[in-house]
This record gives C-alpha cells, sequence and structure tokens, in this order.
C-alpha cells in the first residue's frame, strides 16, 4: 500500500505539471544557456503563452515591472544546472504573484518537446551552428514547427520521442551529425542545406513567404535571441557583420524587400550600405521603455537580448612587397584566428599618377594561424605589374569569413610597400597520396627534385566530408632539402561513407625558398589509396619488449647480503666483496636406522 501511494503521488505530480504548462498564463525562463531561452520562448509563441526570458541576475527583478500581479499561473522554467536565480519561484511570491509554478530541467529542448500535444511538424539543427537556430525561428512559429537540437550523444532520445508523436514533417537544416541523418531517416525528412549559412537562410526566409507574404524582414548577424525575433511577425535576413554577401544583396533586390528592421545598432555600417546602395528603409530598434519606475520622465532601456555563441575569426596582412626580379606583387597574408577562414582582397596602389587595382577572382582557403603569399602578377586589366616609381603606396580592402559565399567581414590597411630582387629556385613534385585508417590521416609525400631547399605546405582541395565540401590544410610548413623526400599528415576524421564519397583527392601544394613567402604552387589529383604503417607499431612493439625485459633484468638481480651490492642473477659469488652467495638446501639419501 506503501509503495501504491508512492507511486500514485508521482503520477499525480506528473499529470499536475503536464496541465499546469498547458494552462499557464505567463512563462518566464530562467536558464544561463541560450538553447532553453530558444526552446521556452519558441515554446510560448506556439502555444500563444506570453513569455520572457531573463538576461541577467539583476534582470530577475526587473522583468516583473512588467508582468501584471494578475496572472493567475506564472510559469518558470529553470535550468537545473545552469540558473540565473535559484528559488525563483519564492520572489514571485513575494512580490504578489499567487500561483508561480518552477520546472527545472537538465533539458528543457526534450522536455518541452514531450510536453506539446499539438505539434507534428518539427525542425531539427545542431546547436554547435546557433545562427541557424536564429534563421529558422520565424518561419517556425508560421509552419507551426519545434526546433529540436539533435546531436549524436541525443538523437535516440528524440528518436523515441518521434515515435510516440507521428510527425507528419521533419525539416533537417543545416549541417548535422551523420548519426543524426540516419536515424532520423525512418521518418523520410526534408534536408535543407546550400553549403552556407546566407543561402540557406534566404531559403528559409523564401518558405516564410510562402505561408506569409511580406515585403519586411527583421536584419541580424544571428548572434542573439530577441522578442521580436522569435515571434515570427517578420523573417529574419542575415546581414553580415560588417560585408554583405554577394547572395543577400542579390535577394533583397530581386526578393520584394521593401522595409528592413535592424534589431540593435552593432550592424548599422552594413544596414547603411543596404539603405543606401539596395535602396529599401531600414528602421533601427535599439531600445525599449524602462520598466522600472525611476521618476517622473520617461526613461529607455537595452533591449532583453540574449547572447549566442560567437567565433572570431581575424585576417592581417603580414608583408606586402613588390619582387622586381620576377615582376610580381607578393602579399603575405596572416590568419591570427584558430579557425580556418577563406578571403577576397581588392589592393589600389598608387605609382606617382598612376592608380593600379589588383585583386583575387575567387575566395582563397586560409587555414588556422596559417601565413600564406599570394603572388599577383598582373592588374585588373590583365596588363603586366610594370611600375614607373621605387616609392610605392597602397590601400588593401579585404573581405572574409567562413566560407567562400560567407564573407561578410573586412579588413583594410594602408602601406608602403617594399622593393625586393628575388629568384626563387626551389621546385617539388607531390608523388603520391595514402589514407591511414588506424591513424585517421592522410599522408602527401612530396619530392624536392630542385637544387634549394624547399618550404612546404599542402592544402587538400574540397573534400566531402558528412555531404559537404571542405579544403582542410596538413600539419604546418615542412622543410625539405634538395633530393630528399618528406610526408606531410593532414589529419581527417573520415568514416566510410566519407572515404566512398571521395573516390579522387586533389592536393594543391605552396612551395618557396622563403618559410613565410611560399610563393609557388603546384597542384595535382590522384585516386584515393589506403595504407598502414604497421612497420612503425612492429618498431614500437619491439622496443617496448626490450623495455620490459631490461627492466626484469634490474628488477631481479641478487643483492649481497654482505656488503648490498646488486650482482647479475646468474653469479655465484659478489663481485665486490667476493662473498659466496649460500647455496640452496637439497636433501641427501640417509641411511635407514
Amino acid at each position: 500500500m506503501v509503495a501504491i501511494g508512492r507511486w500514485s503521488g508521482l503520477l499525480l505530480v506528473l499529470l499536475l505539471t503536464v496541465s499546469f504548462v498547458a494552462a499557464a498564463d505567463h512563462i518566464i525562463v530562467n536558464s544561463q544557456d541560450w538553447r532553453d531561452v530558444y526552446t521556452g520562448s519558441q515554446y510560448g509563441y506556439l502555444t500563444g503563452t506570453p513569455s520572457n526570458f531573463l538576461v541577467s541576475t539583476r534582470h530577475s527583478t526587473i522583468l516583473l515591472y512588467a508582468i501584471s500581479t494578475d496572472k493567475d499561473e506564472i510559469l518558470v522554467l529553470s535550468s537545473r544546472s545552469q540558473p540565473f536565480i535559484t528559488g525563483y519561484e519564492s520572489i514571485l511570491l513575494s512580490r504578489g504573484y499567487d500561483s508561480p509554478e518552477e520546472v527545472r530541467e537538465s533539458n528543457l529542448n526534450l522536455y518541452l518537446l514531450e510536453q506539446l500535444e499539438d505539434v507534428d511538424r518539427f525542425i531539427v539543427l545542431d546547436d554547435a551552428y546557433g545562427y541557424n537556430a536564429i534563421s529558422v525561428a520565424p518561419f517556425a512559429i508560421q509552419d507551426k514547427s519545434f526546433v529540436i537540437f539533435a546531436t549524436e550523444d541525443n538523437i535516440d532520445d528524440i528518436v523515441s520521442i518521434l515515435d510516440d508523436k507521428n510527425p507528419e514533417k521533419i525539416l533537417i537544416y543545416g549541417q548535422v551529425d551523420r548519426a543524426v541523418k540516419d536515424e532520423l531517416a525512418q521518418f523520410n525528412p526534408e534536408t535543407l542545406n546550400l553549403g552556407n549559412r546566407f543561402d540557406n537562410n534566404i531559403e528559409i526566409v523564401k518558405r516564410y513567404q510562402d505561408i506569409k507574404p511580406t515585403r519586411q524582414v527583421i536584419l541580424t548577424n544571428g548572434e542573439f535571441i530577441e522578442a521580436g525575433i522569435m515571434s515570427g511577425a517578420d523573417p529574419v535576413l542575415f546581414l553580415g557583420r560588417e560585408n554583405v554577401p554577394e547572395a543577400v544583396r542579390s535577394f533583397i533586390i530581386d526578393g520584394g524587400i521593401d522595409v528592413g528592421i535592424l534589431i540593435g545598432n552593432e550592424l548599422v555600417n552594413a544596414a547603411t550600405f543596404v539603405r543606401r546602395q539596395l535602396g529599401i528603409s531600414v528602421f533601427v530598434k535599439f531600445a525599449q521603455g524602462a520598466r522600472q519606475p525611476t521618476g517622473s520622465i520617461s526613461q529607455v532601456e537595452d533591449l532583453d537580448r540574449f547572447p549566442m555563441p560567437s567565433y572570431q575569426l581575424g585576417i592581417e596582412i603580414a608583408s606586402i612587397v613588390y619582387n622586381r626580379a620576377t615582376g610580381s606583387l607578393e602579399v603575405t597574408y596572416h590568419n591570427t584566428q584558430d579557425l580556418a577562414i577563406y578571403f577576397r582582397s581588392t589592393i589600389t596602389i598608387t605609382d606617382g599618377d598612376n592608380i593600379i587595382i589588383i585583386g583575387d577572382d575567387s575566395p582563397i582557403f586560409l587555414d588556422k594561424n596559417e601565413y600564406k603569399t599570394i603572388v599577383y602578377q598582373v592588374d585588373s586589366d590583365g596588363n603586366p605589374l610594370v611600375f614607373q616609381n621605387d616609392e610605392l603606396r597602397g590601400d588593401a580592402f579585404v573581405v572574409f569569413g567562413e566560407g567562400p559565399k560567407s564573407l561578410e567581414n573586412t579588413y583594410q590597411k594602408s602601406f608602403d610597400i617594399d622593393l625586393i630582387d628575388i629568384l626563387d629556385d626551389a621546385e617539388i613534385e607531390i608523388i603520391g597520396l595514402y589514407y591511414d585508417k588506424l591513424e585517421n590521416r592522410f599522408y602527401v609525400e612530396i619530392e624536392n627534385v630542385g637544387t634549394t631547399d624547399a618550404y612546404v605546405s599542402v592544402e587538400l582541395i574540397e573534400l566531402i566530408i558528412n555531404g559537404e565540401p571542405i579544403t582542410i590544410g596538413g600539419d604546418g610548413v615542412i622543410k625539405i632539402a634538395p633530393g630528399k623526400k618528406a610526408k606531410i599528415p593532414v589529419d581527417v576524421d573520415m568514416d566510410e561513407e566519407d572515404l566512398d564519397d571521395n573516390p579522387e583527392i586533389t592536393v594543391r601544394a605552396y612551395y618557396g625558398e622563403r618559410e613565410l613567402s611560399r610563393i609557388k604552387i603546384k597542384e595535382e589529383t590522384f585516386p584515393l589509396e589506403f595504407r598502414t604503417g604497421y612497420t612503425r607499431y612492429v618498431i614500437y612493439g619491439l622496443i617496448l619488449v626490450l623495455v620490459l625485459w631490461l627492466l626484469l633484468l634490474l628488477a631481479t638481480k641478487k643483492k649481497c647480503k654482505h656488503c648490498g651490492y646488486k650482482n647479475a642473477r646468474g653469479r655465484k659469488k659478489c663481485v665486490r666483496c667476493g662473498r659466496l652467495f649460500k647455496e640452496p638446501k637439497t636433501h641427501r639419501n640417509l641411511p635407514h636406522r
């Protein structure tokens, strides 16, 4: 009877919790985890329940000035491990709210997914790419879809919940783990992944417009959560931090967009470009009315914005010289961060009264923390670079980003151009490529066929990893002496499906006599080949056996009881003092008595 009573009480608590969640008058999300804030906000809009989220500890009381105490039931969705305020329910009671209830969960996304009863459409994405969640937020509300954060670690739990919900439609948005794709295949999902976040975002805006035609968009960069973004009233269009990508410019011009609402003022420069160059009206939403009483004069305060995970990209021009011996401009770029980027430059050179413009025709890959020298031999009209003066000055404008179509950041620098006279006689051949499954890495085989030392770095061009083309750089710069060969490793974790998707691999090598100015390029394509360095493991094993044998000999030496000297195991007397070691007693045949 006691056991039955306990289970009945637990069941009653669960039923009350579920029914309360459905009947809440207002939702407050109390969590320092953006996934909880996002999930609580979309849950509120999908169920028609007003919601707010905390952005700091102090905000927990300021927020309450905007929520009437007439609300019968306040639901607090709190993170079990990362709340802003512990015991927030008691604070609500002390401020005059009659029936607040607090739910504490370690994963609000899965918890609220289970609570939704009338939603059978879902959008699945990886929480490693927070901007994807912002991109789909307005569409999800209009489409009556719930956004699920899926990884290979939680996909089994998600599938178990979805089995009970019999989904009508599942949309996989952006890049997700292969395990997620495999487990969701049973639901016949649709996948939207065009290779970069701006193209994906434009496509989801088009789908929003199919449901709710509009000529107004919210302009943002996907780095924070804000109520207007989550409401679904307008679609979100990514603008870029400093530069507006070409795809976004074309969409604004061709997509019938008349009005842009900029959330926050961090993107004012990009928004100004949109207004002036693309001809749409732009309004800035950067503040709200103060909720805390401060006096007779109405005050304003910042918008409630919750930060999303962000990353820093960086590039700089380390050096720029004109090499008179080769008639080329050598520009050395440096990736200052631990994330690979793509970039494209426009360089304007002043040669006396002449203005000469050079630049890149397409984006160039620059691996994390890498130095790479790009050689320019002609100007924008295709004319050879011939300068008349010894004093040259230039201005560089570089756009860069995480992908070749995501060049949203800018870098500008003015500089004097040094003159040098250096020939580069380095010469190499790319003679082979293979993949080692035990080590999860490629090895690129390089031979120095020249007469001078060669510094070499390599890239594998557009490997297909998890269905997406990715360029990957090798492990640093290798120095190879004339006539010698070297193997440059490139770490890539590939499963069998990835290997099947890459029957051929293209290798690009940058090389030269100077380590930081590898001005020559060579490229080769090889069929995928597998090898394993078993020999090295055999050698490692033999060395280990030898070490263990030596340790055994050292550990079993015979110690002299007289002087303490450790003798070899087979000796019969001590090397140091000459004492005989005592022989073990043996049984003798004694006569019978």
